[in-house]
């Protein structure tokens, strides 16, 4: 039971909203991150950070914060990346698509 309290989450950035560019490609994120035992405030990730942040095993889930909790989060889906014959994108799931498709996030 302890263990469980004060066991680490098993992610390391929770999306909460996402921005598309006009052809289509992820712009920027609105997410958490986790520091060490808490979480950070609201940052803004652009598409080129957040593929480096997958790209060095960091772990991204599409989720939003519970409230009055505010080191815990409701989780849905993993995001992660493809290799295309266009190069990287990003999906949430187990999407298979030739561009950038987080499905289920809030787009802004």
């Amino acid at each position: 039971m302890l263990n469980q309290l004060f066991s680490k989450p098993k992610y390391d950035i929770v999306v909460e909203a996402v921005r598309y560019r006009p052809d289509g490609q992820v712009e920027w994120v609105r997410a958490y991150e986790r520091r060490g035992p808490t979480w950070s405030d609201h940052v803004l990730i652009d598409r080129e950070t957040l593929i480096e942040k997958l790209e060095a095993g960091r772990r991204v889930y599409f989720g939003k914060r519970k409230e009055f909790l505010a080191s815990e989060f409701e989780i849905s889906a993993q995001i992660h990346l493809l290799q295309t014959k266009n190069g990287t994108v990003l999906v949430s799931g187990d999407l298979h698509s030739e561009k950038d498709q987080l499905d289920g996030i809030p787009v802004i």
